[in-house]
């Protein structure tokens, strides 16, 4: 059924309960398999030192949690595919799935943002309602 599946990965306890599904589906479908990290760099730099130190911090934000995601697909037998890139996370996750031409998203209900445990997070609710693709909530 889906061929092409991507996963949001902001290294929260809900988005690798929706990679644990993102990893079943792929190995169900024969389904290549990506995650997206994306890092917002918050402010505006004052100079091209501050900006490249604002990357650098937010490079190793996500190491741990693409490193512990490729070991969970590794041991289920799927091949997984990371991307951490910077922007918007909204916005850059809809043009990396329209340039890529994934038919499946898969993300988690509650990420890092989330205030109160009963409310979608902005980010979520957001991808459901733009995204080109079918989109997974997990719960």
């Amino acid at each position: 059924m889906h061929k092409k599946i991507l996963h949001g990965l902001d290294g929260s306890a809900g988005s690798f309960k929706a990679f644990e599904e993102a990893v079943r589906l792929a190995k169900l479908f024969g389904a290549e398999l990506h995650c997206i990290s994306v890092e917002e760099v918050p402010r505006y730099a004052e100079t091209i030192g501050e900006a490249e130190e604002e990357k650098a911090v937010a490079n190793g934000k996500y190491h741990a949690a693409v490193a512990r995601a490729k070991d969970i697909a590794r041991q289920e037998g799927v091949t997984l595919h990371a991307h951490v890139v910077v922007g918007h996370e909204v916005k850059t996750i809809l043009e990396f799935i329209k340039k890529n031409g994934f038919d499946l998203l898969i993300i988690g209900f509650m990420g890092h943002s989330a205030i109160y445990d009963r409310v979608m997070g902005s980010t979520c609710q957001s991808l459901v309602r733009l995204a080109p693709c079918t989109v997974l909530v997990v719960k």
